[in-house]
């Protein structure tokens, strides 16, 4: 969960982060783990084709195809740049190709709207420059028609220096149709700050550049470290990949017209925003719009008649600032005051008006051509998630046990616990009269929605529900591909965290609260199955997989089984 202004708050101070991790996580490393990301990382610089390839935002009949090419000396531009899209893997047989240039004013990167494919079919992809060839991804289009199962893969909150991107490893091999990217695939933060010294300082896993990215040249270079990771280059190459951004790739706690994490000192706000922005999408394989940096993000796709995956931005476009507890309550008139004229003001957005227009007309039409599921792809939770009560035993436990940071933690939760309120103020929940015309609007123009959120850094699943009570929908949160979760904030047994949320929270249908990992959800004409796959570690270099049971949701239900 984000910093600043909730309970899940990302520690500002580096060296309590360093104490907090030695003290839940003191485990070792193998022997030799140091060399992967730092030769991947050295590479990096090199000449040529320097961070492998990706595909994005594929249509019925094109895909984005995305590599980036480094030229010998300063040479600011790199002309003749061919392309190739085959039925095959040895490119016998090609289905579209041409050529292409970039430049440094676009960091070298290259992206290519390959037309003219047939749909719902697997192709291969590759570069080449003057001989010299990129490796070869393989790509997917959406089908058309009657679709019988349709596989995304979901993913968020990969942080370097956390440690090893082992979830990525493991959708590269899984049967996806695509990857959908809810946010936070990088994070803004200098070296020391939000990080795990293990992955740190003894895996080598250090951001570059050293300090806060804040111009054109720190984004990209830490865009570019990100790349060099191979595990998500693998997954890259693998399969289409369709994103969003969340805070990170901006900087932390972003709303419309501001940060917790952009300063005095930081320069213009906008234009560092426009600066994020652009580094998104050179360095993403995401559709861009000629000569803009596709803002706004929010866009729709379809897969068939199978389902339309409306695509959301929560983080940037029209967000009102974010509520903090602590600065507010009191600011405000006091808790009454506070919920009743600001919190559930009706003008307080976490779309803006235009977005939520737009997704109530996407909603309409994806039910009028009969479409069965409506998934709604976007960056926090959704569902109603209440601070829960820790039993007075349970504090005293944890307060003689850890640092002096959470006793001031578990203090501030009770009174949040005990007037029932959000235990998250930067999600859905602290625009809750926004989310109800979102609610109404799934009620009353969708068959079958289905909401996909990242943010947490862990698995959840909700039975939305509307404030009359009424079924409208189902959510899955996905776990962080390597960034910490509710585990490393409240380290109470993992059991009894659940225990503790189900009771506060009534639309917790399901959840896992210690766990990094990725989800697999799976559509068909009947129902949507949802599976969360967890890694064992992110701090070795080997790792094993749990998968957790399946989550079943039939068509018509709006509810899982």
């Amino acid at each position: 969960m984000k910093g600043g202004n909730t309970p899940g708050s990302e520690m500002r101070d580096s060296k309590m982060n360093i104490n907090r991790r030695r003290v839940l996580q003191g485990i070792g490393v193998g022997a030799g783990a140091l060399s992967v990301s730092g030769v991947l990382a050295a590479k990096a610089g090199n000449q040529g084709f320097t961070h492998g390839v990706a595909s994005g935002d594929p249509l019925s009949d094109r895909v984005i195809l995305w590599s980036r090419y480094k030229p010998e000396g300063n040479k600011s531009r790199v002309d003749n740049i061919i392309w190739q899209v085959a039925y095959d893997r040895s490119f016998g047989d090609l289905a579209a190709s041409g050529i292409t240039s970039t430049a440094a004013a676009r960091d070298y990167t290259i992206k290519v709207d390959a037309t003219g494919l047939q749909p719902g079919r697997h192709y291969f992809y590759r570069f080449e420059v003057n001989g010299q060839r990129s490796e070869v991804g393989r790509t997917k289009t959406l089908p058309k028609g009657s679709v019988d199962r349709f596989r995304i893969g979901v993913a968020s909150c990969s942080n370097y220096p956390q440690g090893y991107f082992h979830a990525y490893d493991d959708m590269a091999k899984a049967d996806l149709d695509l990857v959908l990217h809810l946010g936070d695939y990088l994070y803004e933060y200098a070296q020391g700050r939000y990080v795990n010294p293990i992955a740190e300082e003894t895996l080598g896993r250090v951001v570059q550049p050293a300090a806060e990215i804040l111009s054109l040249d720190d984004y990209r270079r830490r865009y570019a470290l990100y790349r060099s990771d191979k595990d998500l280059r693998a997954a890259h190459a693998a399969h289409p990949w369709i994103c969003v951004w969340d805070d990170h790739e901006l900087t932390n706690n972003t709303w419309k017209s501001g940060a917790e994490n952009h300063n005095e000192g930081e320069g213009v706000f906008t234009e560092r925003m426009a600066i994020a922005r652009k580094v998104y999408h050179e360095w993403m394989p995401i559709r861009t719009a000629a000569q803009t940096d596709q803002a706004p993000i929010y866009r729709a796709f379809q897969i068939g008649d199978l389902a339309d995956l409306i695509m959301l931005d929560t983080r940037l476009h029209g967000r009102d600032e974010q509520f903090i507890y602590e600065r507010d309550i009191a600011r405000l008139g006091g808790p009454e005051t506070f919920v009743k004229d600001h919190l559930f003001d009706p003008n307080r957005t976490i779309l803006g008006a235009d977005q939520e227009n737009w997704l109530g007309a996407q909603l309409a039409a994806s039910k009028d051509r009969g479409t069965t599921w409506q998934v709604i792809g976007q960056q926090v939770l959704m569902g109603k998630l209440v601070t829960p009560v820790v039993p007075d035993n349970v504090t005293a436990k944890m307060k003689a046990q850890l640092p002096d940071e959470y006793s001031e933690r578990l203090d501030g939760l009770k009174p949040l616990a005990e007037a029932k309120l959000p235990l998250n103020l930067d999600a859905w929940d602290g625009y809750p009269l926004c989310r109800e015309r979102v609610h109404a609007a799934f009620k009353q123009l969708a068959s079958n929605p289905v909401v996909l959120a990242g943010d947490t850094h862990n698995a959840w699943a909700f039975n939305m529900r509307n404030y009359q009570g009424e079924a409208v929908g189902v959510e899955i949160g996905t776990p962080g591909i390597s960034s910490p979760g509710l585990e490393s904030y409240l380290p109470a047994p993992p059991k009894l965290v659940s225990e503790l949320l189900k009771a506060s929270s009534s639309e917790i249908h399901d959840l896992d609260t210690s766990r990094r990992g990725w989800t697999v959800v799976e559509f068909g004409p009947e129902q949507m199955t949802s599976t969360w796959r967890f890694v064992s570690t992110v701090l070795e270099s080997q790792y094993s997989i749990a998968e957790s049971a399946p989550l079943v949701c039939n068509a018509g239900a709006k509810q899982f089984s």
